[in-house]
This record gives structure tokens, sequence and C-alpha cells, in this order.
């Protein structure tokens, strides 16, 4: 057996377990009527600074909380709980993404059912992630306008795998000279009909569009589930 052929085999292997694992995951949110949203995005996209955003907004009306996944340090954790919301870290060391078994680790001793939402917020990796499925219901990939605008076509398994792009820190898109037609446009190449939300968590811009977007795919979730109501129905934007 070439070295080749052993390593497909073990990443076969790695993938299968870890679908297992999600897969009973998503069986767990689903009981606990938890919707459970996962976050993607090379290093400095924004991800931190808009979920941030995100838990202070919802906190006043959701019950939310937040897994954050690194390779090291509890920096994103510590400014995730400024919101309020609970917030655990997952330290990774040397693996560049987020696992399922990672994620069914850091809820032990959590109510689930105490929950509307859960945001797990992955590494900053555009290519690992795409491979690990984590129970969530919703994942979103983020792009940031600093970043150019070929991102989708340079990593598309990330996109095709996402359900919802934000492109970030649109504040900064004149100085950073950003195509907003191209990045677009090169979106939709890599996954036809994705939603798509440009904002800024520094100026708010944009946040309420996506805001009532999510707010409205939990209560059509929890009508379906037949569970607790959420918020009144919102409109997506």
């Amino acid at each position: 057996m070439n070295e080749v052929t052993r390593l497909v085999e073990v990443r076969e292997r790695v993938l299968k377990h870890n679908d297992v694992v999600a897969r009973a995951l998503r069986s767990r949110f689903a009981a606990a009527q938890v919707y459970t949203v996962s976050l993607v995005s090379s290093p400095g996209a924004g991800k931190t600074a808009f979920l941030e955003e995100v838990l202070r907004q919802l906190k006043p009306r959701h019950n939310v909380a937040a897994l954050v996944g690194d390779l090291a340090t509890d920096n994103d954790a510590a400014r995730l709980a400024r919101s309020g919301a609970p917030v655990r870290q997952i330290t990774t060391g040397a693996v560049c993404h987020l696992e399922a078994e990672m994620v069914a680790r850091a809820l032990e001793g959590w109510d689930l059912a105490s929950l509307d939402l859960l945001f797990i917020e992955n590494v900053g990796n555009l290519v690992c992630p795409a491979s690990f499925d984590l129970g969530e219901n919703l994942r979103l990939v983020l792009l940031a306008v600093t970043e150019g605008e070929d991102k989708p076509l340079k990593y598309p398994s990330i996109f095709n795998t996402a359900d919802v792009a934000v492109i970030t820190k649109c504040d900064l898109a004149a100085a950073a000279e950003f195509d907003r037609a191209r990045a677009l446009a090169n979106i939709h190449a890599v996954r036809p009909g994705m939603p798509v939300f440009e904002l800024s968590a520094r100026t708010g811009h944009g946040i309420d569009a996506w805001l009532s977007f999510l707010e409205s795919r939990v209560a059509t979730s929890a009508a379906i589930a037949g569970g607790r109501p959420s918020t009144p129905e919102c409109q997506a934007g």
C-alpha cells in the first residue's frame, strides 16, 4: 500500500466518523429545539466582530450562546463574552478546523433546551472546514471586502457547502476598491442563488437585514418542529 492510498483511507475514516457524530449532534439540537449557525472564513475576515454584534443584538429577545474555535488563546471567546451571552472556547492546537466531536465535548454540561440559538465560530480557514459537518442548521461563509473579489473562485468548496454568504467590512469597500458586482457574480458563479448579505459590524450597516433573515429561519424551523414560538416572525431581508 503506497503512502497516498493510506492517506486517502485515513481521511475517509476521519470524515466518516465526523459524519456519524454530526448526525448525532443534529438530532440533539433538534430535540432541544435550538437553531445552530456555524461561521467559516479566512483569518481576519471579521467573524468575531460580526458575531459579537449579532449576539449583542439578539440577547435581549433570544437565549443565545456561542462556541468559538481557535488554534490557541481564548481571546475571541473573551471578546464574545462581552455580549453577555454564554461562550465557550474550543482550542484545537494543531488542528486547522473544528470537528463534530470537538463541538460535542464542548457542549458537555450545557442545557441546550434552554437556548434558542447556538453559534459556532470555526477556526479561520477556507479549506478544511468545508469537509466537516458540525450538525448545524445554517452555515455562513464570510468574505471581507479587503480580501479581494476572487475568493469564491479560489475556494469554491467552502462556498458550495455554505448556505449564506456574508460580505463584511463594507465600510472599507471604497478604500479597498472593492468591486461589488464582480464579487456577487463570483459568489453566484460558484453557488447560484445563494443569499448574500452585505454589512459592517463596526457601523451596523446591513445587520438588521441579516437578523431579520435569521429570525425568519428560526421561526420557520420552530414552526416545522411544532416547538416553542420564537420572536414575532420577520420577513427575510
